[in-house]
């Protein structure tokens, strides 16, 4: 078995044909080694070459009301008046420490995509 780091692009994609072709190797044996090895391999390649940042705050609570059918009017109870959920929405005003709770705990949207900074325009 001859596995070498994964540092290029011409690496990674050798490393995907490679574990194409031991996709039905089973567990413990030599085959299921290198599988498990190149996707180690592969994983943190990945991480370093195709980061995923943590999305903006508003574009994660407009995606929510999108995905759940819901109109500005339905955050009144967790941000505020409907002025102010509109000047969040619009990136005016930045979520409060108060807000990121009850939106959190109202709609179940993950704290940590609600903490990150917001680019204001």
């Amino acid at each position: 078995m001859h596995i070498k780091p994964v540092r290029t692009e011409d690496d990674y994609r050798e490393a995907l044909r490679r574990m194409e072709m031991l996709m039905d190797a089973e567990a413990g044996t030599p085959e299921g080694d290198q599988l498990e090895v190149l996707a180690t391999l592969v994983e943190a390649y990945e991480r370093k070459a195709y980061p995923m940042d943590i999305p903006d705050p508003v574009e994660t609570i407009k995606f929510h009301m999108e995905r759940s059918g819901m109109t500005p009017k339905d955050l009144k109870p967790m941000i505020g008046n409907l002025n102010r959920v509109y000047e969040v929405l619009n990136h005016t005003r930045p979520l409060t420490l108060s807000m990121i709770r009850k939106l959190h705990s109202g709609l179940g949207i993950p704290a940590e995509s609600l903490i990150k900074a917001s680019v204001h325009a």
